[in-house]
Parts: structure tokens; sequence; C-alpha cells
């Protein structure tokens, strides 16, 4: 474990376990490096070098009060990849991470980068407009936004249920995912956490999409509550060019966690083509 320092000063955390091709993961929103335990201890017990850092003003990373936003995120992620001078990269993102891998090829490209996968990812633009009917209206992200400013510890208690679809008949209800979720969230710092949320909701990441040029999987629930898959997956694997689309029946979006065998699986197989 240790940091990188960004270009402009912001220390941002990073865990680097095992040898091999280098995995680097990007999380989502509100979470942390510590959301792809699961993915990194079986990718690094299987000969791969896995990397995941904390997004600027979440986790252990630097809460900045400025940039936080998508443009520093990838420059953040391009610091870590050049700092440590990867190459060969699988990068993999999941939920708002997803976003950060598309931004990341849209301005970097793809010099360093063997393939990407993305994961229940935000892409191409979750927000509903006459472009986009099939999107979220944008009275939800206000929500998000006025919860995490009235009382963000309740909001991350409640939102982990849907996350995680144990609002589903039948669920196997962990709390002590919920409790790890809520843990998570609180880590960072408030204001970068804010910011995050336009982020995620209305930034669009088509032009990025449309740079990809190396194997592309994509991932998602049918089930997914907070990214819906008519707005996302179903989308930007027609963007990406040549993309492989799996989608899980009824997975919820925080499937890494509770399909990680299923995840763990196709992300080896993906990685040995």
């Amino acid at each position: 474990m240790g940091t990188i320092t960004a270009k402009d000063g912001a220390k941002i955390f990073y865990k680097d376990w095992g040898k091999g091709q280098p995995v680097v993961f990007c999380h989502g929103w509100p979470l942390t490096a510590d959301a792809w335990d699961g993915q990194m201890l079986f990718l690094g017990m299987r000969g791969y070098r896995v990397i995941a850092h904390d997004r600027r003003s979440h986790g252990r990373s630097d809460q900045t009060w400025d940039s936080n936003n998508m443009d520093a995120y990838a420059d953040d992620l391009a610091a870590l990849l050049d700092t440590l001078d990867l190459k060969r990269v699988v990068l993999v993102g999941h939920s708002t991470g997803g976003g950060e891998v598309a931004h990341y090829i849209g301005r970097h490209g793809t010099g360093r980068i063997a393939k990407a996968v993305l994961i229940g990812a935000i892409p191409p633009v979750m927000l509903k407009s006459a472009a986009n009917p099939t999107g979220t209206p944008i009275d939800v992200f206000d929500g998000l936004r006025k919860g995490t400013f009235d009382n963000r510890a309740q909001l991350f208690k409640d939102l982990a249920i849907p996350f995680y679809g144990y609002n589903r008949p039948g669920a196997a209800i962990s709390q002590g995912i919920i409790d790890s979720f809520w843990r998570q969230g609180m880590v960072g710092g408030i204001k970068g956490i804010y910011d995050c949320i336009h982020e995620f909701s209305e930034v669009d990441y088509t032009g990025d999409l449309k740079r990809f040029d190396v194997p592309t999987l994509v991932l998602h629930g049918d089930d997914d509550q907070i990214v819906p898959i008519s707005a996302s997956a179903m989308l930007s694997s027609k963007i990406v060019k040549g993309a492989t689309l799996k989608i899980y029946p009824k997975a919820p979006h925080g499937m890494c966690t509770t399909l990680q065998d299923e995840v763990n699986a196709d992300l080896l197989s993906f990685l040995q083509v």
C-alpha cells in the first residue's frame, strides 16, 4: 500500500499486490478500493498483479475541495499508471469507476492498456433526457445530493439495500456487507462525495466509449436498481466496437460482492483469452 501524488498535489492511496500482468480496479460511489478485495485476492492468487486506488475524496485519499470531477479522476488514474510504469494493463471499472475507465481511455488513450472491463457501469450517461428516455430522472440524483447533505450516514445504510438487491424476495441479506458499504462511504470527504454525484449522473461518456480500441467486456445485472441496464450496458456495449456483453439474470448493482465467484470466473476467463 502507498500513495502517489496527483498533478494538483493531492495524495491518492492505492493497494498494489502480487506479480504478473497488472489488473487495475476503479471503484464505485461512495466506496473505496476495499470494494474489490474479493476480486483482488482471487486474481492475485492466480498470478496477476492487482492494484486498486481510492478515488480522490473517497476512502484514504486526500479530501479535496476542488477538482472532484471526472477529468481529475482520469488524470489521477493516469498518474497512478505512469508512476508505477504499468504496461499491458487490464482496466476494470464498476459503476462510477466504469466512467473513470471510459474517461481515462477517452482522455489518455490506450497506450498502456491491453483490455477493459465495465461492470454495472454508468456509461454512456445516466440522466434521463429527450435524447436518453430510458435514463434516470434528475429528481433521483437531487435526492442523493439532499441525502448526502442532510444525513449521509442514514443514506448509506438505506442505499446499501437496493445496491445489493436485499429488497428482493428471498435475498440472502448480509449485515456485514451493509456495514462495510456504510464504513467505506463514511470514510470519504462529504464535499467530494457530494460533487461526485454530478459526475456519475450528468456527464456523457459516449465520446469516450467511441475511443475504445482494446478488447472490452461489459458485465451487468438485469435487476440493477442503481444503474439500470437499459440506459447503460445495453447502449455502451454497442458503442464500444467489438465489445462482449454478458447479462447476469436477476443480479443487482453490487454483483461483484453478491455474485463474487461468478464475476471472478468471468474476469479470469477474459484475462486468459
